[in-house]
């Protein structure tokens, strides 16, 4: 390793480190409450975790532990090398999505025949109505 490489990631991160993690793990909302406690109990703090929340663009984001997960979603679709093991999830993601195809369809079938179910039994109880107000009206 380099001594760059040695400074870039610290072995045994401090508190502070752990503190931004930490805060990263709970949402924007941690971040926002850690700011007005700040503000409340002693405004430079306030003022500083501001600064730090717009340098660091985590008051913009959507949300500072989303944006990590994106992240990995987003290196589970570049290719790892192995061509075997690429062509392996390229046919499993490919089946999963014909399977899941699949299902949607399954269930706008089922949906589609529920509704025409109950139509059917709508149309049922409306003409037995009607032949029972039929006969009524014969007897009066």
């Amino acid at each position: 390793m380099t001594a760059l490489s040695d400074h870039a990631v610290p072995q045994n991160p401090g508190w502070l480190s752990r503190a931004e993690a930490w805060m990263d793990d709970k949402g924007k909302g941690a971040w926002i409450a850690a700011m007005v406690l700040g503000f409340i109990f002693f405004w430079p703090v306030g003022l500083a975790l501001l600064a730090y929340m717009i340098w660091s663009k985590r008051m913009f984001s959507k949300s500072c532990s989303r944006r990590k997960s994106l992240h990995s979603h987003m290196s589970a679709m570049k290719p790892s090398g192995n061509s075997a093991f690429d062509a392996y999830k390229s046919d499993t993601l490919a089946r999963l999505e014909r399977e899941q195809q699949e299902f949607e369809s399954f269930l706008r079938r089922l949906r589609d025949a529920k509704d025409k179910a109950e139509f059917d039994q709508f149309m049922d109880e409306r003409a037995r109505e009607n032949n029972d107000e039929a006969e009524n009206g014969e007897r009066a």
